[in-house]
């Protein structure tokens, strides 16, 4: 049976359970965040109403951490870790823990995804990292988080998109939707312009979804490659002849590139010597 997000962190992970552990006082110097945070942007909205709290009535639930070469990393509370900073706390309460790195990636995103505090692209490169981390495929981790396999797979396809339509999505201007329907267009070189049509029109994920059928209906034109002119073919015949190798030639505006291929050491070596000769 598949573990469901709703059992909650320490249902899924007994193993960070801080019921009859040691609680620590550590001092926060001593601390600091967890390397393996998915949650990349911290509202300062929010971050000041918790300070705002742990001035008031402490901080109530202990952060749980390990050890680590410089002092602690925290694993599991790091919204309550930058709040005691702000409220000036010298130290914080900790149950530290004996966890390996890929058991703190997947607490970290654990706690964020039962938090809803991700934004798709963050969730998605924290389950792109823990397949190649934890060397699994799609199916074994939608079975260790108890998400679905397509759900995983929709938001790790977004990755494939140009970085700023990703920039896009993580900052909410366009929704995890709209990246969906995005990766549906055939012809690349739209992407770009097309999202800043969607972005000045405002338009929804219904309306992006039909022009893109109407697009890709459309046949992609390709370019012509520049003819080579003769000069250059006849001098690359010649040094192919000459280095018994393939030769390329590429002429720029203002100056040229000729590759040469070897396949070995010896190979290369052969190839410096017919130069000389």
């Amino acid at each position: 049976m598949v573990k469901g997000l709703g059992k909650g962190i320490n249902a899924l992970f007994p193993e960070i359970d801080e019921k009859e552990e040691t609680v620590q006082d550590l001092a926060i110097k001593d601390c600091r965040p967890n390397p393996y945070q998915p949650r990349k942007t911290f509202h300062a909205d929010a971050i000041e109403e918790l300070k705002d709290s742990i001035l008031e009535y402490g901080i109530i639930q202990p952060l749980i951490a390990r050890k680590s070469i410089k002092g602690y990393e925290i694993v599991v509370g790091e919204r309550r870790f930058r709040a005691a900073k702000e409220a000036g706390l010298d130290k914080v309460p900790v149950v530290v823990k004996d966890l390996t790195d890929e058991k703190m990636m997947e607490i970290a995103l654990l706690e964020n995804l039962q938090r809803e505090d991700l934004t798709p692209i963050e969730e998605a490169q924290a389950y792109s990292n823990l397949i190649k981390e934890l060397k699994i495929t799609q199916d074994e981790l939608s079975k260790r988080l108890g998400k679905s396999r397509s759900h995983i797979a929709n938001l790790v396809r977004l990755l494939s998109l140009p970085e700023q339509i990703i920039a896009y999505i993580n900052n909410g201007e366009l929704s995890m939707g709209h990246g969906r329907a995005l990766l549906g267009i055939k012809n690349k070189d739209h992407l770009i312009p097309f999202v800043k049509k969607i972005l000045k029109e405002k338009l929804n994920v219904r309306q992006v979804e039909q022009m893109i059928i109407e697009m890709n209906k459309k046949p992609i034109k390709k370019k012509a490659k520049p003819k080579m002119d003769i000069f250059l073919q006849e001098r690359e015949s010649i040094l192919r002849d000459r280095l018994g190798t393939s030769v390329t030639i590429q002429r720029g505006k203002r100056k040229g590139k000729i590759e040469i291929e070897f396949f070995s050491n010896d190979d290369l070596d052969r190839i410096i010597e017919s130069l000389d000769s």
